[in-house]
């Protein structure tokens, strides 16, 4: 753009000068004047709609950015409060594991053994609770004869469910 205009006025700078005497030499020097303008405001609405775009690409940027920034934010949010979940469940687990080796203790080795092959089967649960006739484990009601059977059954015997094969925990609330 900058070569346009020096050549422009260059090229005024002649026709006003007078050194340009031949009426052909004027009338072309004229128009490359003209031509010259010409270009040169095509050369600046070029400029124009580039600044135009580059405004809004801009624009755009720092709207990106902000909302890069937000996720991040909530990202960060997300994951403060998973660490600390975890932190919490570490430390249930840590409580819990000690309180089962307490319990443990005090299960016969052949239950506790039954209990733990059951666990690994049945996806980490290896006895249930009979909850009005339903096993807890499977959820299915049991039939009226088991249910029949286990009422007979002495109250410190392992029962377990006919569907699942779980160890059965009666209760008051196992509607026997």
């Amino acid at each position: 753009m900058d070569q346009v205009r020096q050549r422009a006025a260059r090229d005024q700078k002649r026709l006003d000068s007078g050194a340009v005497s031949s009426p052909r030499d004027l009338e072309n020097l004229q128009h490359e004047i003209a031509s010259l303008a010409k270009r040169q405001g095509d050369l600046e609405d070029v400029v124009l709609e580039v600044m135009e775009r580059r405004e809004s690409a801009q624009e755009r940027v720092a709207e990106l950015t902000d909302r890069v920034a937000s996720v991040q934010a909530k990202i960060d949010d997300a994951t403060a409060r998973r660490d600390a979940a975890l932190e919490e469940i570490d430390g249930e687990t840590a409580s819990v594991t000690k309180e089962r080796e307490v319990v443990a203790g005090s299960v016969p080795a052949d239950l506790l053994k039954l209990y733990d092959k059951l666990r690994g089967q049945q996806g980490g649960i290896g006895a249930a609770k009979l909850y009005a006739r339903t096993c807890q484990g499977c959820r299915q009601e049991l039939a009226i004869t088991e249910l029949n059977e286990i009422r007979r059954a002495a109250p410190d015997t392992v029962v377990r469910c006919e569907n699942c094969r779980r160890i059965l925990v009666r209760t008051s609330e196992s509607g026997l």
